[in-house]
């Protein structure tokens, strides 16, 4: 009999510490809610203008800004964010065509995804249209293909390869919505085995990854890219998939390090393993919204790491200003064999890049 109300109060005890993590992710104080936060940033992207690629087509950052607004809106089921998103998005199929991207390279392609997501919430058949090529052409080797690209479409991985970190967003996250929309396993399939080929080139023994091979540094927003682009994936790929274990693994050695590296006031640097350097705002929300992912959907230890996601979460909204913008954004940076040069670089105010992760962690907290 005590036995039996020993093990009885171990699994009561086990069911509230379960409860009380859970809580971690739900219970914010008035200004760090989800709600307010993503309504704050989603209509503010209403008020932006175009953040053009090479000056003239759609870029990654307004199209991952917009389609984190969207699933915002889906989401609190706020019809009237949507149809200003629709309505922002109508003159690409006219006066704005020009800035529709074309489907050349991996920076490019990714704008499928923003169609994809229309589709999913208004079932209006001309995003399909526009999207779907986008998908398919990241696996269909032009006729101009140079020898590098032939060579990885001839061992079945995109021709737009490139073996840079930020890569497995990019790649991910149109393949991923094309499953979603299609059904067809195809897009998951490859972008899972794309995403091996990236963990087991690039990733390091502590589970961060340079900025490039021979750029021997933790660059935070590189290495956020990667962090989200393994969530992603890992929320479409059926459980059945013979590469989700590996790719599991390298989210949680991941996670595992980000964890070591957080900093005391709850934000990732600039320069991950560098306590010295600045607290960068779109690589830490990116993380948070890996780690928010982690823990929502049983990949983590939820006693370890809601912990860690909700300091990350209440350190990121202190950045945002009272005009719905986020500062400290780093601004695109390419690689240099330069510690210095990742410093030095400048910190933009309501910036894309930073906009759009803090989207995504709004979204991922309101999840069941």
């Amino acid at each position: 009999m005590i036995k039996r109300r020993i093990l009885a109060l171990m699994l009561l005890l086990t069911v509230q510490l379960s409860f009380a993590q859970k809580k971690l992710l739900k219970n914010f104080p008035k200004g760090y809610t989800p709600e307010e936060v993503g309504n704050r940033l989603a209509y503010r992207f209403l008020d932006g203008k175009h953040m053009l690629h090479a000056g003239k087509w759609i870029s990654y950052p307004e199209t991952f800004n917009w389609t984190g607004a969207l699933k915002f809106a889906a989401f609190t089921k706020d019809k009237e964010l949507v149809q200003k998103l629709q309505d922002r998005f109508e003159p690409l199929f006219s006066s704005e065509s020009k800035f529709l991207p074309p489907k050349n390279h991996v920076d490019l392609n990714m704008f499928g995804s923003l169609p994809f997501e229309l589709y999913r919430v208004t079932k209006d058949d001309r995003y399909f249209n526009l999207a779907k090529p986008y998908a398919d052409t990241q696996w269909i080797l032009p006729e101009n293909a140079n020898a590098k690209e032939k060579a990885w479409a001839d061992k079945g991985y995109s021709w737009q390869t490139r073996l840079w970190i930020d890569d497995m967003y990019m790649i991910t996250i149109v393949q991923s919505q094309a499953y979603k929309v299609t059904g067809d396993k195809k897009y998951i399939n490859r972008a899972a085995k794309e995403m091996v080929m990236y963990l087991d080139s690039l990733q390091r023994p502590n589970g961060l990854f340079y900025h490039a091979p021979d750029v021997p540094f933790y660059w935070g927003r590189g290495n956020g890219w990667m962090a989200a682009g393994m969530a992603v994936l890992l929320r479409n790929l059926p459980k059945d998939n013979a590469d989700r274990p590996r790719i599991l693994e390298g989210y949680r050695t991941m996670m595992e390090s980000l964890k070591n590296y957080q900093t005391p006031k709850g934000m990732w640097n600039q320069l991950i393993d560098d306590p010295d350097c600045w607290a960068e705002t779109s690589g830490s929300a990116m993380f948070t919204y890996a780690l928010i992912s982690g823990v929502k959907q049983g990949w983590l230890d939820e006693k370890v790491y809601a912990p860690v996601a909700r300091k990350a979460w209440m350190a990121l909204i202190p950045y945002i200003n009272e005009k719905g913008d986020v500062t400290e954004v780093c601004v695109g940076t390419n690689k240099k064999n330069d510690k210095q040069y990742y410093y030095d670089r400048p910190r933009h105010v309501g910036d894309y890049h930073g906009q759009s992760p803090y989207l995504w962690c709004t979204y991922a907290l309101l999840e069941k």
